[in-house]
């Protein structure tokens, strides 16, 4: 069962990214993006690794994606009363993708024994082992995302700011 999850997810996956690349609507491309975000914690969440997919879901698919939404503002694409009201089609594939990432994780939910669960459960451990070895092993890799998150923030500073006639 985990298993056909698992590729369902992964198909739900890369259907959302190959959407969200393509989209020409910002926004749009922001909810299949968001999409995909799920669906990658609920593979996270298959592989034994709950923390991962909280992160996904925490970081990604909600700090990520609101700084996203600010790039999106801070561009002024045009007045939101110029735009019109899509059609349900253009809606239909996000909705698809939504509905099977959710089922698949109700399914996963309700059919998990405890016994399967307690056999893969893993050694607790602190939070200050977790930050220990976070910033021991992996500094380098958080100052790097930081720095680079930086950079997008002062383009899109640069990028939307008002140029004199």
């Amino acid at each position: 069962m985990e298993q056909t999850l698992f590729y369902i997810m992964a198909t739900v996956i890369v259907i959302a990214t190959i959407f969200a690349i393509s989209e020409k609507h910002p926004v749009h491309a922001i909810v299949y993006l968001v999409t995909s975000f799920f669906a990658l914690a609920v593979v996270f969440y298959l592989l034994a690794a709950p923390l991962i997919a909280m992160f996904e879901v925490i970081i990604y698919a909600g700090a990520v994606m609101v700084l996203f939404m600010f790039v999106i503002m801070m561009l002024d694409q045009g007045s939101p009363e110029d735009a019109e009201r899509p059609p349900l089609m253009h809606y239909l594939p996000a909705l698809v993708l939504t509905g099977i990432t959710l089922v698949s994780l109700v399914l996963l939910l309700t059919n998990r024994s405890p016994v399967a669960a307690a056999a893969v459960a893993p050694r607790l451990v602190s939070v200050k082992e977790f930050a220990i070895t976070l910033f021991n092993q992996y500094g380098v890799a958080i100052e790097i995302i930081s720095m680079q998150l930086l950079f997008a923030i002062v383009g899109v500073l640069y990028l939307g700011r008002r140029r004199k006639p």
